[in-house]
């Protein structure tokens, strides 16, 4: 057995390199790798998030998720991070695996394979930490960067006219304003 040594670089825009090297024991798994990987940042690891392996051009590859998405598919061959080794997925000697946390404010880390230990660590540990890691919530997302105005209905729909003119016109037909239309065949 050994300790798995893998870089984990933050993607940010920022101009300064941001990355902690992480080692884990060759039996871990991806929940063990997801868990340190957030400890090292210093983030809380409560939003869903998604390894995928990666090639050397860090396109995404097989899904491994956090949680159960398959809503009870029998068919779903997606795996689950408690349940996958990591050591299951090295297929190269770099590996490259992608992270991805918090679907909404987008963080992605770059994870790559950079050595192998020979003392298995007990657990996770971090090795080195290069840089100042951003506060969790310092990203606003998608739905933080939209501001709404004007009345809203119970379901979040703007009760006055749309961008065409047309006010909620539900009430003004009923059924039999469309009896004669007798399927898609009449156009």
């Amino acid at each position: 057995m050994a300790g798995l040594k893998f870089r984990v670089l933050l993607d940010s825009k920022e101009k300064d390199e941001v990355f902690r090297d992480v080692i884990i024991p060759d039996s871990a798994t991806f929940e063990d790798l997801y868990k340190i990987c957030m400890q090292s940042f210093g983030f809380k690891g409560d939003q869903m998030a998604s390894f995928y392996m990666s090639n050397d051009e860090w396109d995404k590859g097989q899904e491994v998720t956090l949680e159960d998405m398959s809503f009870g598919d029998e068919n779903s061959s997606t795996p689950i991070m408690k349940n996958t080794h990591v050591r299951e997925f090295i297929e190269e000697p770099d590996q490259k695996i992608i992270l991805v946390y918090d679907f909404i404010k987008m963080w992605i880390f770059l994870l790559e394979l950079v050595g192998y230990e020979k003392d298995t660590p007990a657990e996770p540990i971090i090795a080195l930490s290069i840089g100042v890691s951003p506060r969790e919530d310092s990203r606003k997302g998608d739905e933080t960067d939209i501001m709404f105005t004007g009345e809203f209905d119970e379901f979040g729909e703007d009760e006055e006219e749309d961008e065409f003119g047309f006010n909620d016109f539900d009430d003004d037909y009923s059924d039999d304003d469309y009896s004669s239309f007798d399927g898609y065949d009449d156009f």
